[in-house]
């Protein structure tokens, strides 16, 4: 069946306007000014924007092997209801890592017959990897993953600078993207490390210059193998210099933020609030207002979640009986529902667009990783669609967020803009029935 979802405030490639927007068989077929649809069925959104689904291109779905912390059922509901459509998960934290063809296909396995939304796979480059690498991008993963500081997991091992620079080599040989955690050990190790529930105590354990040295030494190893290298989750200020020069000098690098470092600020955080702990961690607002500036400026590939949550007892939260210690609560921020209303409330608050807005969180993100029918409202692309009030009003309550475990940094807080609906390839998502079939697919990197 034919249906003309009709908006006074459809966000466009070309700009926000009044539109109806034609879509047969999964797809978008045309876009046609408002009223002008003849045929079809109506969904007639009235004043509610309609945005090309988010894609979000940093997800820890860590099944299996830890899915007590996170899984693909509740990851890709809440990615629908914040109104994400298609994400790309993480080699770790799930056993076994995405480093083998073998432990690829487990992967998919256990993913078949469980996704709300659209979903593709990183593999992962460690230290004794290098010869399959070949193999499992053959096999479709959308790049490889690297730490080049310990990734907090025992089974996927970071990198040194001699097996970095064969695995860039290697990717670069295979035409792959290499993506990067970016922070030196050498400068994690010598940094103070004062366990306690201060967050100053634990922005001195993670200091710029981690970021900034690691950044370095992988721009300089991707210039030499001639790799296509992607900047994972920048926090630090000081990392957008370097990547300017290296720009500028030919290298082939791209960068991306997270709605925590662009929203949160060191200064607000309460002591002993471990669900803010993150690495590499959230930094001052002085920070937070250049990343903006640069995300402004273009220098941002996109905006990305990193959703990587675990079970609550890890991330040692007093309310929950736990003892506030940054030091020793896990380090990942859960936000997977709630990236869009966090950055539109912050956004537009420093007077940006919802064009803007969709720019970074999904046509950015998808032209990163090659999805072509992927992150616009444009023929020829999936009809991934949302329906967002972006002058609504809501606070959150962590109960009503459909990630596995209700932890996050925004609780309590007010934000603005919420998700009404979100359609798959014309179809609604159902995030409210736990009986509802789920319809999202295993994207494969080169696929249309």
């Amino acid at each position: 069946m034919t249906k003309v979802f009709r908006s006074r405030n459809a966000v466009l490639p070309d700009g926000e306007r009044a539109a109806d927007v034609v879509v047969s068989e999964g797809r978008i077929t045309e876009v046609l000014g408002y009223g002008e649809a003849t045929e079809g069925q109506i969904v007639d959104l009235g004043e509610l924007a309609l945005l090309p689904g988010l894609v979000d291109s940093h997800v820890h779905v860590n099944e299996p092997g830890r899915t007590e912390w996170e899984g693909f059922v509740t990851a890709t509901r809440a990615a629908a209801a914040g109104g994400v459509t298609t994400i790309i998960d993480m080699p770790l934290n799930s056993i076994p890592p995405t480093t083998t063809v073998a432990n690829l296909e487990a992967k998919r396995k256990v993913a078949e017959g469980q996704l709300y939304i659209d979903t593709g796979l990183w593999g992962g480059a460690v230290p004794d990897n290098t010869a399959d690498l070949a193999g499992v991008h053959a096999a479709g993963v959308f790049g490889f993953k690297s730490f080049l500081a310990p990734s907090g997991v025992d089974e996927f091992p970071h990198l040194n600078a001699e097996q970095l620079e064969l695995a860039l080599a290697e990717q670069a040989r295979i035409g792959a993207l290499a993506i990067i955690h970016a922070e030196d050990p050498r400068i994690l190790d010598a940094a103070p490390h004062t366990p306690g529930p201060a967050y100053a105590d634990f922005l001195a354990s993670r200091p710029d210059d981690a970021e900034a040295v690691a950044v370095t030494g992988l721009l300089q190893a991707a210039k030499r193998t001639g790799a296509r290298v992607h900047i994972l989750h920048v926090s630090s200020a000081a990392v957008l210099p370097l990547l300017r020069a290296a720009r500028a000098d030919g290298v082939q690098v791209t960068a991306e933020t997270c709605p925590h470092y662009l929203t949160l600020a060191a200064e607000q955080i309460p002591a002993g609030d471990t669900a803010f702990k993150c690495c590499p961690p959230i930094r001052s607002e002085s920070n937070r207002d250049l990343l903006w500036e640069a995300l402004a400026a273009g220098e941002f590939a996109g905006i990305v979640s990193d959703h990587s949550p675990s079970t609550p007892e890890l991330k040692h939260l007093p309310r929950l009986g736990g003892d506030g210690d940054f030091a020793a609560a896990w380090g990942g921020i859960a936000s997977l529902q709630l990236g869009l209303p966090a950055i539109w409330t912050e956004a537009r608050r420093r007077g940006h667009s919802l064009a803007d807005v969709v720019r970074w969180m999904s046509a950015g993100p998808a032209a990163l990783v090659g999805l072509t029918t992927k992150g616009a409202i444009a023929p020829g692309m999936d009809a991934d669609l949302v329906a967002f009030d972006p002058d609504a009003d809501f606070t959150v309550d962590p109960a009503g967020l459909h990630h596995r475990n209700p932890v996050t940094p925004y609780a309590g807080r007010s934000l603005t803009g919420v998700v009404r609906t979100t359609w798959l390839r014309g179809e609604p998502v159902d995030v409210t029935n736990a009986n509802a079939v789920p319809n999202g697919r295993l994207l494969t990197r080169g696929e249309a």
